[in-house]
């Protein structure tokens, strides 16, 4: 009997004792569209795709689920708060446009990730409407493995997402660290990136930038993909250039329109890296690389299972021969043990991220703020997601 299998079963019995029961209740850099101009092919970008890049250039959301939902003994309440009702506390991972905090509301001694970008860097970069995007879909979102969105907020300098925080780091760090995962472990991130995936492209959205280190461990071991400043809403095509050059599919070097089949290709890459330890093309020099991407004839190591070779399409995937023994519902339900729980200690324990120098411009204060009031650029950004917008410089979050 296979892992997974083995896992179902016992998930199932476990779950159906739990219910019979008298006591229940119930880095790399990215490519950017402002980078280049296609055609040509995109220049290269400033982290050789060829490698694992450093850890301060690595940019990643770190979240853990809060929001108290489904508990008939809980009090929810809705109260509004700005940026000074946090305690701001170290960095846990920095970007081109600022850096992701973990952050404590005073009044209840919770955590969460709080990112904050540079509003000149952003307009700068000509990221303005991607990061307008990436707010506007993750207030859309309620599923267990992405990100969950509680608030935005500004000042005169920054814009501020304030999200979930998962203490278990990076996968990107567990992979560097195993050097390359059994079968089993990478089907079972493979499953609920895939579940995922297929919650996005039913509401439309083409996601783009999947990598490791785009993905998250919860306490628990189930990924929680972060990161949605590509992420588009596509009903049909679109021709927009970017992502990470390792995971651009042919479509997007080719300047050729595409839709959500770059997501599937992407998902391919990650399932190889990480069963080999290193993605399928890699170069130093990124106009070799694309042309690796083109050619496609990856060499496929003698462990790599022959089933996971070739997918295509979500009905396709989860009908694979490679995901034979897979439960998909008890994987949706988190009913399928994880097969790696990260050392988690308290709350707020931030051990699993690296650490970085805490050398930023002071947050909320004073100043004139061209972006929102000569521009508009960020004239509507403030307030809670699913429908709990506010307006002002303040959002409600449910403790």
């Amino acid at each position: 009997m296979s892992f997974i299998r083995k896992l179902t079963e016992k998930a199932k019995e476990t779950f159906k004792k739990s219910t019979n029961s008298s006591t229940v209740e119930g880095s790399r850099s990215n490519i950017r569209e402002s980078d280049v101009a296609p055609p040509p092919l995109p220049s290269k970008s400033k982290t050789s795709a060829s490698a694992p890049p450093p850890a301060a250039g690595r940019s990643s959301v770190q979240t853990r689920k809060v929001l108290v939902k489904g508990d008939k003994h809980a009090t929810i309440k809705k109260k509004r708060y700005d940026l000074s009702d946090f305690h701001i506390d170290r960095t846990l991972g920095t970007g081109s446009f600022g850096r992701v905090h973990l952050v404590r509301l005073k009044s209840t001694g919770n955590f969460y990730a709080m990112k904050v970008l540079i509003k000149h860097e952003v307009v700068k970069m000509k990221q303005v409407e991607h990061t307008i995007n990436e707010r506007d879909i993750l207030m859309r979102l309620d599923y267990p493995f992405l990100v969950e969105l509680l608030g935005t907020m500004q000042d005169a300098s920054n814009l501020y997402f304030v999200l979930e925080f998962v203490q278990g780091g990076e996968l990107f760090t567990f992979l560097r660290r195993s050097g390359r995962f059994r079968n089993n472990v990478a089907l079972f991130y493979a499953g609920e990136v895939i579940l995922a995936f297929e919650y996005l492209h039913n509401r439309d959205i083409i996601y783009r930038d999947l990598k490791p280190e785009n993905l998250l461990i919860d306490s628990e071991g189930h990924i929680k993909i972060t990161d949605f400043g590509f992420a588009k809403e596509v009903p049909d095509v679109t021709w927009t250039l970017c992502g990470t050059p390792d995971y651009l599919a042919p479509e997007i070097i080719q300047s050729k329109g595409y839709g959500r089949a770059v997501d599937w290709w992407a998902l391919g890459i990650l399932i190889y890296e990480m069963i080999a330890g290193h993605p399928p093309f890699y170069d130093d020099d990124h106009f070799k690389l694309y042309e690796k991407i083109l050619a496609c004839k990856p060499k496929f190591p003698s462990h790599f299972d022959p089933n996971a070779k070739d997918l295509n399409g979500v009905e396709d995937i989860k009908r694979h021969a490679w995901f034979g023994d897979l439960d998909w519902q008890a994987l949706e339900d988190c009913q399928i043990p994880a097969p790696y729980l990260p050392p988690c200690g308290k709350d707020g324990d931030a051990s699993n991220f690296d650490v970085y120098d805490e050398n930023h411009e002071p947050y909320g204060g004073p100043g004139p703020d061209p972006h929102k009031i000569s521009l508009g650029t960020f004239k509507n950004w403030e307030g809670m997601s699913r429908g709990y917008g506010l307006e002002g410089t303040s959002f409600s979050i449910l403790v």
